[in-house]
């Protein structure tokens, strides 16, 4: 754990203690209390952070209020070459970045959390590369008018995480928000805040007091003020769909811009021309087991053909087998674990679900062991269950574990209709040699982000967001940052007067 994480003295000598940020300043909860962070590898308390509330919200938010007044003023260029500077110095001190991230989220050092951070870095120099494109156009209305526009920030934006890439989503929300102009207050999730303090540290090295505040503490305490304050102008959530839509209510009561991205229960569409162990390392990568399918991109709906059901299913079961599970910070590992009690009894209850349908083939995995190594953390081993049905709960449910549903289908339009049976439409994947075949299908899904033969995850520049109730607005791209986090004025002026 970072020495810069250490604040001050607390009465357990292994246990640190880490404060929040408001306004240029490492404080506490107004009420001096504090929450525990667990690392779910071991179940071991690893350190301390304020339990934020109301009043504390009330002083971030009335601090992003007054800096907004010089900060929209900045020039978009000079913004940019801050976010620019944030990414250099991350990338120095990535190491330790990644060993903090690795601790308390239990997510694999070496498949998970370096590529987290390394892509924080891009997510900063992306934004600060396209800060610069903040512009606004001319309207021909005549010689004898001038019209034109501008993009001009919003104001006070609150933004609040998730725990499963915490440090990846906190850059995403400052950087767009501070390359066009607003301030942000920032709302970690209390089981993964120690490295979004940590980086939030370095932003603070480079930003003016009061751009960026971040806080900590439980939804309902803190989020939940931070989303009703009247002085917030701006919502962005990333998280589960019925916490989204506590958020659009919100929202709704204020009239303010909401961007959403929220749950998923992804297709994967495998063509009988792709029975190959390339596709199968696909379908593993596009699942994000090794991230425990703790992802709300993972392809959990498997809709195999049935010529190939079988021979893709031993293909890919033999490679899940190969993977490794254990410590995140062991260079070995592929699969770390679950973040908390809470979601690993979930991801049980499902499994448990999954072994109660008779017509259910369990192929590998199952409920986790109850004496060994494993059973000392929050592990789970990859669960593939064949033979399911789309309107089984295991198919129609987002369960954010690593179980994985296999569908037979015959005829295409026939899985197109099944990929599409879902109250989500967030990711796709689709598997097939023929191109034809693949764009007719990546048209016809109904999802927000379709991948051909790849099962990759977003990167800088990707317009991403979802359908139906995977969310509202797209994030990640100089798009998304001038659609969400902008407003358009129109000035006309009359040349004649």
């Amino acid at each position: 754990m970072s020495s810069t994480i250490a604040a001050q003295a607390v009465t357990r000598p292994a246990l640190q203690r880490a404060l929040m940020l408001i306004d240029g300043q490492w404080v506490g909860a107004a009420d001096g209390r504090f929450l525990e962070v667990e690392n779910p590898a071991s179940r071991a308390l690893i350190a301390e952070v304020p339990r934020g509330g109301p009043e504390d919200v009330e002083r971030a938010v009335r601090a992003a209020a007054r800096a907004f007044e010089s900060w929209k003023l900045t020039a978009v260029r000079d913004r940019g070459r801050m976010l620019l500077r944030i990414a250099d110095a991350l990338e120095a001190k990535s190491e330790a970045l990644c060993r903090m991230l690795a601790t308390e989220t239990g997510n694999a050092i070496r498949t998970q959390s370096r590529p987290e951070v390394r892509t924080t870095a891009e997510v900063f120099r992306y934004f600060g590369g396209v800060a610069s494109e903040l512009k606004g156009e001319t309207v021909p209305l005549g010689e004898h008018v001038l019209s034109y526009t501008r993009r001009e920030p919003i104001g006070v934006v609150g933004g609040i995480i998730p725990w499963n890439s915490p440090v990846v989503l906190g850059a995403l929300k400052i950087a767009m928000s501070a390359a066009a102009g607003n301030t942000l207050v920032l709302k970690a999730a209390e089981d993964a805040p120690l490295a979004v303090l940590e980086m939030a540290r370095t932003c603070q090295e480079f930003l003016p007091p009061g751009v960026l505040n971040v806080l900590t503490g439980y939804g309902e305490e803190c989020g939940a003020a931070l989303a009703r304050h009247p002085l917030v102008r701006k919502l962005t959530f990333t998280g589960s769909t019925e916490v989204g839509k506590s958020v659009m209510r919100a929202a709704s009561e204020r009239i303010v811009p909401v961007s959403l991205e929220l749950g998923g229960k992804s297709p994967a569409i495998v063509f009988p021309d792709a029975d190959d162990e390339r596709v199968a390392d696909g379908v593993i990568s596009g699942m994000r087991f090794t991230r425990q399918g703790q992802s709300c991109t993972a392809g959990s709906r498997l809709f195999l053909h049935r010529e190939i059901f079988d021979s893709f299913l031993h293909k890919l079961t033999g490679k899940l087998a190969a993977l490794r599970i254990g410590d995140p910070l062991d260079e070995a590992t592929d699969m770390g674990a679950i973040i908390n009690r809470k979601q690993f009894e979930r991801v049980c209850s499902y499994i448990e679900d999954g072994l109660r349908q008779k017509e259910a083939r369990l192929l590998m995995g199952g409920l986790p062991p109850r004496e060994g190594p494993l059973a000392a953390g929050y592990f789970v081993q990859p669960t593939v269950f064949a033979g399911a049905r789309n309107e089984w709960r295991i198919a129609r449910e987002e369960i954010f574990g690593p179980v994985l549903v296999a569908i037979p289908w015959s005829e295409e339009a026939e899985a197109i209709r099944m990929a599409n049976d879902s109250h989500y439409g967030l990711a796709a994947y689709v598997w097939t040699h023929d191109i034809g075949k693949a764009l007719r299908a990546a048209h016809a899904i109904e999802s927000g982000w379709v991948q051909v033969n790849q099962g990759l995850g977003q990167s800088p520049g990707h317009s991403y967001g979802g359908y139906k109730q995977s969310g509202i607005g797209r994030e990640f791209s100089l798009e998304g940052m001038l659609d969400s986090f902008t407003q358009r004025k129109s000035v006309t002026v009359n040349l004649q007067f």
